[in-house]
């Protein structure tokens, strides 16, 4: 079953082609070490929340957007190979820095429930 890395951030507006650009360049090296899809999204309805929200749980300010992002696998073990390729791989060294503070993102593992 597929696996997924799933991402949310807090982006500045004024840096929202600098995010297009990094996020291309980390997919597409993804892709070519086994990520089967990546999927990028830039906040258009995210609500407040009473108790929490995601501007809240990546402390989002006032000119920064959310992103709610995910990478997807064929499995753990291809995931695993990808995420150790990202953290040592020299091709890192040509995607753009990220344009966000990466300290408030946050993301995680998950396997898959079921797919519709």
């Amino acid at each position: 079953m597929t696996y997924i890395d799933g991402f949310v951030a807090a982006v500045p507006k004024a840096n929202k082609e600098q995010y297009i650009t990094h996020a291309r360049g980390v997919a597409e090296l993804a892709r070519q070490w086994g990520a089967t899809r990546t999927v990028e999204n830039w906040g258009d309805d995210v609500p407040a929340g009473k108790v929490t929200d995601f501007q809240r749980a990546v402390q989002a300010k006032e000119d920064e957007v959310i992103v709610f992002s995910w990478i997807e696998y064929p499995d753990k073990a291809t995931r695993d190979v990808v995420m150790k390729r990202m953290m040592e791989d020299p091709a890192m060294k040509s995607v753009p820095d990220m344009p966000f503070d990466g300290q408030r993102m946050i993301f995680g593992g998950f396997s898959n429930l079921f797919v519709v």
